[in-house]
């Protein structure tokens, strides 16, 4: 039986919902599009356990316990497509990440509004261009014959090719990626930096501290709760969005791939391109989401132990 106290907050509940109710129908597409596109097809998760039999489907398929495991454990390929996605990972979250804050920074120094709406929309341009768009004008750009080698060997130099060299592959994956992100990132950090209440900075002026005695003291404490929550989700996504799948498929080739096939362009190609075992590749995928849930654990517990609310 129901206590009391359970019922009234059970009623108040239902009156807040009530009286939030065309809120509740904003977010209601979302939690549809989540429930169909992300939680329904976990289900397929279970392939990871089994060999998949065209004729009996995902659920038909039979049981086979941990062997898609012990196969990964000894797979060549796929330990340096793990080790590339690390790498990439790691280097976009090092030089990305601090980029879109030292952008909302000095935007929120201009003085004129005119001006920096219009550095903002210049750098957030990008980010609604598609990767595919995007990797035919690298690439054109690029090539043997591209703008660039042309106005290097006019120059007297060599030409250069980046797209096929290993050394250069990488800085050019960070490199656009932060062109095409930056501006797009830094709008949550404008946001969290208008927040903050006017007076404070006015107040620090006439106590004479200077530009970066306000940034210092003002502005790194309005944004730093804002900072440690994004940077939770940058290491809980660190291996999907940190080693960008559209990127990294529309801009590599067989060249580079001993230095630029991650986990999920070698799911793709050994899925898709060359046939290989469906059980096997969601086992890979799976790995690799278990992997992203402890990053986000591990930096969700760090960011709390530092002061910071994080996200849960």
């Amino acid at each position: 039986m129901r206590s009391g106290a359970s019922v009234r907050t059970t009623k108040k509940l239902w009156d807040t919902m009530l009286q939030y109710k065309y809120f509740y129908l904003m977010v209601l597409p979302v939690i549809v599009w989540y429930a169909l596109f992300a939680y329904a097809p976990m289900y397929g998760v279970t392939l990871a356990f089994k060999t998949f039999d065209y004729n009996g489907g995902i659920l038909g398929s039979p049981w086979i316990g941990l062997e898609h495991f012990q196969k990964i454990w000894t797979d060549a390929d796929f330990h340096t497509a793990f080790k590339n996605t690390i790498v990439i990972s790691l280097m976009k979250l090092l030089i990305n990440f601090p980029m879109p804050i030292f952008l909302a920074i000095l935007l929120n120094e201009f003085s004129r509004n005119t001006a920096k709406r219009f550095f903002q929309t210049v750098l957030t341009f990008p980010h609604f261009i598609s990767w595919v768009v995007l990797a035919g004008i690298i690439t054109d750009m690029l090539s043997r014959d591209g703008v660039v080698n042309q106005f290097i060997m006019a120059l007297g130099f060599e030409s250069i090719s980046p797209l096929t060299d290993k050394e250069s592959f990488r800085p050019l994956l960070y490199i656009t990626h932060m062109w095409r992100e930056v501006g797009w990132d830094s709008i949550i950090y404008l946001a969290a930096l208008a927040g903050i209440n006017p007076e404070l900075y006015e107040a620090a002026e006439i106590d004479g501290a200077n530009r970066f005695k306000r940034l210092l003291h003002i502005a790194w404490p309005g944004i730093k709760s804002t900072v440690a929550i994004l940077l939770i989700l940058h290491v809980g996504q660190l291996l999907s969005q940190g080693a960008s799948f559209e990127q990294i498929f529309n801009l590599y080739s067989s060249p580079v791939y001993s230095v630029a096939d991650v986990v999920d362009t070698y799911i793709y190609r050994t899925s898709f391109q060359i046939g290989g075992d469906f059980g096997y590749m969601t086992a890979a995928g799976l790995i690799k989401s278990v992997i992203s849930l402890v990053l986000l654990v591990l930096a969700n517990t760090i960011v709390k132990r530092m002061g910071e609310e994080g996200l849960y």
